[in-house]
């Protein structure tokens, strides 16, 4: 590494890039299109996920919901029964917590 290259900002400005070419005819002008490349599909691919996990997780509040709704009736139906299933459940909880 000498001087020259050790001083260049590996992040120019567009004051820096206007008119300098690399060796290999691309210059600075060049990498910085292919950062800007390369960010724009890191944007897309983000801007995809995020649209995936929105979906998801509307499918799952609305699974929550559902189950939500389910287990009421079911506790409105057999009040006893799901005091029973919890104490149950709360005990076994206890008993290995120990």
């Amino acid at each position: 590494m000498n001087a020259e290259t050790s001083s260049q900002n590996p992040f120019p400005t567009s004051a820096e890039t206007s008119g300098t070419s690399g060796a290999n005819g691309s210059g600075l002008n060049g990498d910085a299109n292919r950062v800007r490349r390369m960010a724009q599909s890191l944007h897309e691919a983000v801007d995809s996920l995020e649209q995936k996990i929105g979906s998801s997780s509307e499918r799952v509040m609305s699974m929550q919901q559902e189950y939500g709704d389910m287990a009421r009736e079911q506790v409105r139906a057999n009040p006893l029964a799901a005091l029973g299933a919890a104490f149950a459940a709360g005990f076994i909880i206890s008993r290995i917590l120990r």
